[in-house]
C-alpha cells in the first residue's frame, strides 16, 4: 500500500455512502480492514472517530478518521494519486462539476 500504514473502514453494507468508498478503494487497488456497524448501538469506535455525526462511512488512516463520503473519496484520490486511475478530474471546473453533481445525488438520498 502507497503511502504505508492500515486502512479501516467502518461502515454499513447497505449503505449508498459506503459503497462509494469502497468503490473509491477499490479502484484505487487498496486493501482495507471493513468494520460493519450497527447504528442502532454505536460503537466506541464509531462515537470516538465520528464525534459530531456519529454516521457512518468513516476512514481511518493511520489512526486518523476521515468523515463523510465525499471528503474521504477526496481523500483517497490524493493520497494515493499514483495508484490506479484518478477518481476526479485533473481540469478544475470538471472536477467542480463532479462535485456539483455528487452532493446534488447526496441531497436526494
Amino acid at each position: 500500500m502507497a503511502r504505508g500504514g492500515s486502512l479501516k473502514l467502518l461502515g454499513l453494507t447497505v449503505s449508498p455512502f459506503v459503497v462509494r468508498v469502497r468503490m473509491a478503494l477499490q479502484l484505487k487497488g487498496l486493501g482495507y480492514e471493513y468494520i460493519e456497524q450497527d447504528l442502532f448501538i454505536k460503537g466506541d469506535l464509531l462515537l470516538m472517530s465520528n464525534p459530531v455525526h456519529k454516521k457512518v462511512p468513516v476512514l481511518i488512516h493511520d489512526g486518523k478518521p476521515i468523515c463523510e463520503s465525499l471528503a474521504i473519496v477526496q481523500y483517497i484520490d490524493e493520497v494515493w494519486a499514483a495508484m490506479g486511475p484518478s477518481i476526479l478530474p485533473a481540469d478544475p471546473y470538471e472536477r467542480a462539476d463532479a462535485r456539483f453533481w455528487a452532493a446534488y445525488a447526496d441531497s436526494k438520498s
